[in-house]
């Protein structure tokens, strides 16, 4: 079959009648009437206005005003509505000008630009008034404004503006009057005026984008709102999901069975990794038995209603998170632990607010969304002259992620609560004042860490602590090294007594047990019949019996413990890892608190530090008023070590000392850990140290005391200088001629002190560097 046979009649079938009605050609023909004195010579058709130009031509006896009156009756009795605009008929109109038929970019609107040009080069073209504007477009179509150039503009050609009030109308008159001839009778002047049309695109006037633009003091704070709004309505049920998933540990793939499979498949790449674990968990189960008590008393606080905190304090080391954690706690899913430690060493306000949101599962977060609101605010404050609301400070972005978090602890303590219990009918607040064993557990660790840098940290945390405690909402434990705690969380709950563990070193007899399971925990040799028994590797080794000597050095220090352990493993001997730990603690307190020049941060000075370690050396524990008292902690002339009391606490949180308290109140003053007595020791018997560092304190005592005497002598000049020597006046100069010369014999024996020092610390240094 050939493509000529089948083409014309594939055509003929998709020309249908119906289709073809609305063609250009069909409906100028129908635009028609039939006997019309006019013979079609040409169309036109213009797609982009939506129209046609019709060229006819007809006899002399008729004008074209009358076949363009009979064509629009025409219209009007018989209306042609196209399918794409079933309300609007066609229209005609005769064409008076001369139509500029171009195939630009320029598409047509409701607005038309009439240029006024001369109609010879050279000649004079005159502006036309509105009003015979008005009169010449009207017929096209009602115009909304006619607008003329302002009368001081000095761009030619002159020019006005019609404004149609629909755009049909607009497409009308400039395809009709475009080249049109105004004569002298409609204004045009004495040579005449041509009109040059054109379509031109009317900027719409957007009054509510104007009113936005022009009132940024409350478009901006109201965005702010707005996004806020947005932000609580889809992120918040967001965030909330993922920490109640982070309480429940919903995602914790430990518990998957595909996991659990692997695991078991996998026991040779793990042997290793089980047997470490066991080893530690060995070796702290000795310890676990000694303080079950403590256990059961955490227990027992938990099952209990009591709107106040539990407060675990105890010397870093001594084992208070793998107490609440692996033994108070264990095998109890709704617990929620949250390190102050990264929250507080973080750097900037999206480092803290990234810190804090990993800790409680907040997700998803936007802290650098922080840093851009600063820049518009601050962008905002400086062009409009107050903030915008885009900016929110630590506080408050920290404030609604422990928002959030309450919320989500809030609806985990409630999944307990079903419809059928028996206190069903109880409100929310009351059934989780009835059911304190179904809060869940909130394990705020390394509280009070680095404290002296910035408190906003946990100042926030204890506000939201006590919100979660007296609400009934959670239990709330505190794991703190610093002994100071009561003061900061005081504020948060000043009415209520708090629940007080305090962790010390374990006794000997267990410290003693777990050096000897931490030992034998690795000790794996299988036996070689069934009637011989295998030895352990602590009755393998003869050196063990050197081992109390040693502990009762060492303390009862988990940390230290389990590093002598280690150290017995390598084969040392416990007198040696003794001697090894003992320098090693020494080095480090002489580099930490001694040789601390060009460190201007620190809040002690080296004469208190070294007084400290002196006196320590000589005994297990000092006063604590005692050493307030001395003229080295009360009198210092260091700015940043003026303050004891201030002293004291920097150096406790240095773990350089350790306050012991009684009764709320600081009582006596001990080694920061067990091991640094025998460490003050090594470092008081260094001769050379010691010397240059009592000569510095001597020194110190001698300015101090020279101060005195100046205060002393400038007074009894003022009261010298009085022309009348008054009673009165005799015993307070009486008093302090007194106070002047004990102040003088005090110097006068320190520098005796300081002279004999001096010659010790020259002889020891010419000993010391004396070639052989």
């Amino acid at each position: 079959m050939s493509i000529e046979v089948v083409l014309p009649d594939l055509l003929t079938r998709f020309n249908s009648q119906t289709l073809s009605s609305y063609e250009t050609l069909n409906m100028v023909k129908r635009s028609i009437p039939k006997g019309a004195p006019l013979e079609v010579t040409e169309i036109l058709p213009r797609l982009k206005d939506g129209g046609a130009f019709i060229k006819f031509s007809h006899s002399a006896d008729v004008s074209a005003k009358d076949i363009e009156r009979q064509v629009s009756e025409h219209l009007e009795q018989n209306p042609i509505k196209p399918w794409f605009s079933p309300f609007q008929r066609v229209r005609t109109s005769l064409v008076i000008g001369k139509p500029w038929l171009e195939d630009l970019y320029r598409f047509p609107s409701s607005r038309v630009k009439v240029e006024f040009v001369p109609i010879a080069p050279g000649g004079e073209a005159a502006e036309l008034s509105q009003e015979t504007l008005y009169s010449i477009f009207r017929k096209y179509g009602k115009l909304a404004e006619v607008s003329s150039q302002p009368y001081d503009s000095k761009v030619l050609p002159r020019f006005a503006y019609l404004d149609f009030a629909r755009m049909r109308h607009a497409i009308m008159a400039r395809n009709c009057l475009h080249g049109f001839k105004v004569g002298e009778e409609l204004g045009g002047g004495k040579s005449g005026t041509l009109l040059r049309l054109s379509y031109e695109k009317k900027v719409k006037s957007n009054w509510v984008k104007d009113w936005l633009v022009n009132h940024p003091r409350v478009v901006i704070p109201a965005v702010a709102a707005l996004v806020a709004t947005f932000t609580v309505a889809v992120f918040d049920p967001i965030r909330t999901f993922f920490i109640k998933a982070k309480i429940d540990q919903a995602f914790n793939f430990k518990d998957n069975v595909i996991y659990k499979w692997f695991r078991a498949q996998a026991t040779d790449f793990l042997d290793m990794a089980r047997r470490h674990r066991k080893s530690e968990d060995v070796s702290l189960s000795a310890i676990w038995d000694d303080r079950k008590t403590v256990v059961d008393q955490l227990r027992t606080w938990l099952i209990e209603t009591a709107d106040t905190f539990i407060i675990v304090q105890g010397p870093r080391g001594s084992g208070k998170k793998e107490l609440i954690l692996d033994q108070a706690l264990k095998d109890r899913k709704n617990t929620l632990v949250i390190d102050c430690k990264p929250i507080q060493e973080a750097r900037g306000d999206s480092a803290t607010i990234s810190a804090a949101a990993a800790n409680v599962g907040y997700w998803p977060v936007f802290s650098w969304m922080n840093s851009i609101s600063s820049l518009i605010d601050l962008a905002a404050q400086g062009t409009i002259g107050v903030k915008s609301g885009f900016s929110e400070t630590l506080d408050s972005q920290l404030a609604k992620i422990w928002q959030n978090t309450t919320t989500a602890l809030k609806q985990v303590a409630l999944s307990h609560r079903h419809k059928g219990d028996k206190d069903a009918q109880l409100s929310e607040d009351d059934w989780l004042e009835a059911h304190p064993e179904c809060r869940p557990v909130v394990v705020i660790d390394s509280f009070l860490h680095k404290n002296d840098e910035s408190s906003v940290v946990y100042d926030k945390i204890g506000e939201w602590a006590a919100t979660l405690t007296t609400s009934n909402i959670a239990h709330v434990i505190f794991l703190t090294n610093d002994i100071s705690y009561s003061k900061s969380l005081s504020k948060a709950l000043p009415d209520r007594v708090f629940r007080q563990i305090s962790l010390g070193d374990i006794t000997p007899k267990v410290a003693k047990k777990f050096v000897i399971t931490h030992l034998d925990s690795d000790d794996e040799i299988p036996a070689i019949s069934d009637d011989e028994k295998t030895l352990t590797a602590s009755q393998k080794r003869q050196d063990l019996i050197e081992l109390d000597d040693c502990i009762e050095t060492l303390g009862g220090r988990l940390t230290d413990l389990e590093f002598f352990a280690r150290r017995l493993k390598t084969g040392q001997t416990p007198r040696r890892a003794v001697a090894e730990i003992i320098d090693q603690s020494a080095s480090e307190i002489l580099k930490m608190y001694l040789l601390t020049i060009g460190k201007s941060d620190l809040k002690w000075s080296t004469e208190q530090a070294w007084y400290l370690i002196k006196y320590l050396a000589e005994n297990e524990k000092l006063r604590y008023n005692e050493v307030l008292l001395s003229n080295t902690f009360s009198s210092s002339l260091s700015p940043s070590a003026s303050s004891g009391e201030a002293v004291l606490e920097a150096l406790s949180a240095a773990e350089l000392i350790s306050i012991k308290t009684y009764k709320g109140r600081p009582q006596t003053i001990h080694p920061g850990r067990p091991i640094y007595h025998a460490a003050f020791k090594m470092l008081a018997e260094d001769h050379v140290l010691k010397s240059r560092l009592d000569l510095a304190i001597l020194t110190e005592l001698t300015k101090i005391e020279t101060k005195s005497i100046d205060k002393y002598e400038a007074e009894l000049n003022v009261l010298g200088a009085l022309p009348k020597q008054p009673a009165e006046v005799g015993p307070r100069i009486q008093y302090l001629l007194g106070k002047l010369a004990a102040s003088q014999v005090k110097v006068e024996a320190w520098e005796k002190e300081m002279g004999v020092l001096k010659k010790v610390k020259y002889n020891l240094s010419r000993t010391t560097c004396r070639p052989r």
